[in-house]
C-alpha cells in the first residue's frame, strides 16, 4: 500500500492544483475539473478543521482533569 499524505500536505497540493488549473483555463467557473478540485480542497480543509477542533477539545479536557 502507498503511504498516505498528511491532511496539511494534501490541502497544500490541492491548493496549488486549483491555482494552476484556474490560471490555465479561460473559464475557471464553468470547468468541471476545477470544480471537482475545489470540492476536494473544501473537503480536506473541513477535515483539517475537525481534527484541530478535536485536538483542542482533548487537550482542554486533560487540563481540566489535572486541577
Amino acid at each position: 500500500m502507498a503511504k498516505r499524505r498528511s491532511l496539511q500536505e494534501d490541502t497544500v497540493a490541492l491548493k496549488t492544483k486549483v491555482r494552476e488549473s484556474s490560471v490555465k483555463s479561460e473559464t475557471p467557473e464553468g470547468n468541471p475539473a476545477i470544480r471537482s478540485l475545489r470540492k476536494r480542497l473544501k473537503r480536506a480543509q473541513r477535515k483539517v478543521r475537525l481534527v484541530k477542533q478535536r485536538e483542542k477539545a482533548r487537550t482542554a479536557g486533560k487540563a481540566g482533569d489535572e486541577k
